[in-house]
Protein backbone atom coordinates (compact mmCIF):
# COMPACT_ATOMS: atom_id res chain seq x y z
CA UNK A 1 0.00 0.00 0.00
CA UNK A 2 2.90 2.35 0.73
CA UNK A 3 4.07 2.08 -2.85
CA UNK A 4 0.81 3.73 -4.02
CA UNK A 5 1.31 6.82 -1.83
CA UNK A 6 3.12 8.56 -4.67
CA UNK A 7 -0.21 8.66 -6.52
CA UNK A 8 -1.88 10.81 -3.83
CA UNK A 9 -0.49 14.19 -5.02
CA UNK A 10 -1.50 13.43 -8.61
CA UNK A 11 -5.00 12.36 -7.53
CA UNK A 12 -5.48 15.48 -5.39
CA UNK A 13 -4.27 17.71 -8.23
CA UNK A 14 -6.63 15.99 -10.67
CA UNK A 15 -9.63 16.40 -8.35
CA UNK A 16 -8.82 20.07 -7.76
CA UNK A 17 -8.47 20.65 -11.51
CA UNK A 18 -11.84 18.99 -12.16
CA UNK A 19 -13.50 21.15 -9.51
CA UNK A 20 -11.97 24.34 -10.90
CA UNK A 21 -12.99 23.50 -14.48
CA UNK A 22 -16.55 22.69 -13.43
CA UNK A 23 -16.76 26.06 -11.61
CA UNK A 24 -15.14 28.06 -14.43
CA UNK A 25 -17.30 26.43 -17.12
CA UNK A 26 -20.65 26.91 -15.43
CA UNK A 27 -23.51 28.67 -17.22
CA UNK A 28 -23.82 32.41 -17.00
CA UNK A 29 -20.20 33.42 -17.51
CA UNK A 30 -19.76 35.44 -20.71
CA UNK A 31 -23.32 34.82 -21.86
CA UNK A 32 -24.33 36.60 -25.07
CA UNK A 33 -27.88 37.78 -25.72
CA UNK A 34 -29.71 35.35 -28.03
CA UNK A 35 -30.78 38.10 -30.44
CA UNK A 36 -27.22 39.37 -30.73
CA UNK A 37 -25.96 35.85 -31.41
CA UNK A 38 -28.58 35.31 -34.14
CA UNK A 39 -27.64 38.64 -35.74
CA UNK A 40 -23.93 37.73 -35.74
CA UNK A 41 -24.68 34.34 -37.26
CA UNK A 42 -26.82 35.94 -39.98
CA UNK A 43 -24.04 38.38 -40.89
CA UNK A 44 -21.47 35.59 -41.01
CA UNK A 45 -23.65 33.43 -43.26
CA UNK A 46 -24.47 36.35 -45.58
CA UNK A 47 -20.82 37.23 -46.13
CA UNK A 48 -19.44 36.52 -49.57
CA UNK A 49 -16.63 34.02 -49.37
CA UNK A 50 -13.43 34.72 -51.30
CA UNK A 51 -12.78 32.55 -54.32
CA UNK A 52 -10.69 29.59 -53.34
CA UNK A 53 -7.40 29.19 -55.13
CA UNK A 54 -7.38 25.96 -57.08
CA UNK A 55 -4.92 23.62 -55.52
CA UNK A 56 -3.22 21.05 -57.67
CA UNK A 57 -2.60 17.69 -56.08
CA UNK A 58 0.98 17.00 -55.14
CA UNK A 59 2.82 14.80 -57.59
CA UNK A 60 3.01 11.27 -56.28
CA UNK A 61 6.47 9.87 -56.31
CA UNK A 62 7.14 6.25 -57.02
CA UNK A 63 7.82 4.52 -53.76
CA UNK A 64 11.23 2.97 -53.72
CA UNK A 65 11.90 -0.09 -51.65
CA UNK A 66 15.59 -0.38 -52.36
CA UNK A 67 15.05 -3.66 -54.20
CA UNK A 68 15.66 -3.98 -57.92
CA UNK A 69 12.62 -5.42 -59.68
CA UNK A 70 12.71 -6.85 -63.16
CA UNK A 71 9.87 -6.00 -65.52
CA UNK A 72 7.16 -8.62 -65.70
CA UNK A 73 6.72 -10.89 -68.67
CA UNK A 74 3.60 -8.98 -69.71
CA UNK A 75 5.63 -5.79 -70.11
CA UNK A 76 8.18 -7.63 -72.25
CA UNK A 77 5.41 -8.87 -74.57
CA UNK A 78 4.03 -5.38 -75.00
CA UNK A 79 7.29 -4.17 -76.46
CA UNK A 80 9.27 -3.42 -73.37
CA UNK A 81 12.86 -4.38 -72.98
CA UNK A 82 13.51 -7.40 -75.24
CA UNK A 83 16.85 -8.39 -73.70
CA UNK A 84 16.93 -11.53 -71.62
CA UNK A 85 19.26 -12.65 -68.92
CA UNK A 86 21.32 -15.66 -69.84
Amino acid sequence: MEILLWLVPAAVTTVLAMLWVSWAGRDGRGEVDRDVAVERLGRALAKELPAQARRTPAATRERTTGIAVRPSHAEARRGGDTRRAS
